[in-house]
């Protein structure tokens, strides 16, 4: 996914000509391959319904989703829904535009769940680590980073929380950036953390950061190779009206299937392909 920015990154005097510049970009550009969004102000912002107005009327028919930020309830995405709604109509777009919502605040955390099931247009959450630092009050100065004196993962209520409530709705979650932009071993870490939990991405700044995000997200060829062995072997295993069987010194069953469905799909996603030698 590409995503243009018309909230942090964009000083107040600049919103304007940041919604002109957002449109023209997805006018000129084709993106090919990625989704294409723009992240708009907050609701509660003076400038969210002139950001999502501008934008679809101007490239409506080029846009996939819009990146809604500090969500912190059903209310939000309703009013993001139905403008959304209004503009598709009146425009006569054949399509939906999506919603991507980053919570990022502890009132966004603590309804997240009800937040995820308010629309049908929603396509995935987002964690945003240093609004929800922010709002909690944590004494730390670095985006993303835990405070030195805690003991534990400091992230892991919010990381998990964000997770089911993604999960129980059939959505994406992916986890927000890693701000020290030249520290390529600590984003590596912080990827590892949330890649193990279950986490389809996470938000990179520049090239270099999504090429150690790719790499983390991706499945092992080890792991790839064992869960298309899985797959296949449980698919001739029911063809044959069995249950559950062995496979090496393994029992797997339908359980064992949706796990590795999971690990393939995300390798087939990086273009992997069984028997392949890692790279």
């Amino acid at each position: 996914m590409v995503f243009f920015d018309l909230e942090d990154s964009v000083a107040p005097s600049a919103k304007e000509r940041g919604r002109e510049l957002a449109v023209e970009a997805l006018r000129t550009y084709e993106f090919q391959g990625k989704a294409r969004g723009v992240r708009v102000n907050a609701c509660d912002s003076s400038w969210c319904f002139d950001d999502v107005r501008v934008v679809v009327e101007g490239a409506g028919d080029r846009l996939d989703t819009i990146v809604l930020p500090k969500v912190e309830g059903p209310g939000d995405v309703h009013f993001a829904d139905r403008l959304l709604s209004q503009l598709e109509a009146k425009l006569g777009l054949d399509r939906r535009i999506g919603l991507d919502l980053q919570i990022e605040t502890a009132l966004g955390l603590e309804n997240v769940g009800l937040t995820a099931g308010a629309a049908t247009r929603i396509v995935a959450l987002h964690f945003g680590p240093g609004d929800l630092m922010a709002t909690l009050r944590v004494p730390e100065l670095t985006i993303g980073r835990a405070p030195a004196a805690y003991p534990g993962e400091f992230f892991h209520y919010a990381h998990f929380r964000i997770l089911v409530a993604a999960r129980a709705h059939g959505l994406q979650v992916v986890d927000g950036p890693f701000a020290q932009v030249r520290d390529l071993d600590g984003l590596r870490e912080s990827a590892e953390k949330v890649a193990a939990l279950g986490y389809d991405g996470k938000w990179a700044l520049n090239p270099a950061q999504a090429e150690v995000l790719n790499a983390v997200f991706a499945p092992s060829q080890r792991d790839f190779d064992r869960a298309s062995a899985i797959v296949d072997a449980y698919e001739r295993a029911t063809a044959s009206q069995e249950g559950a069987v062995m496979l090496g010194d393994e029992m797997i069953d339908e359980a064992s299937r949706k796990m590795a469905a999971v690990l393939v799909q995300r390798g087939r996603a990086a273009g992997m392909r069984p028997g392949e030698k890692e790279a």
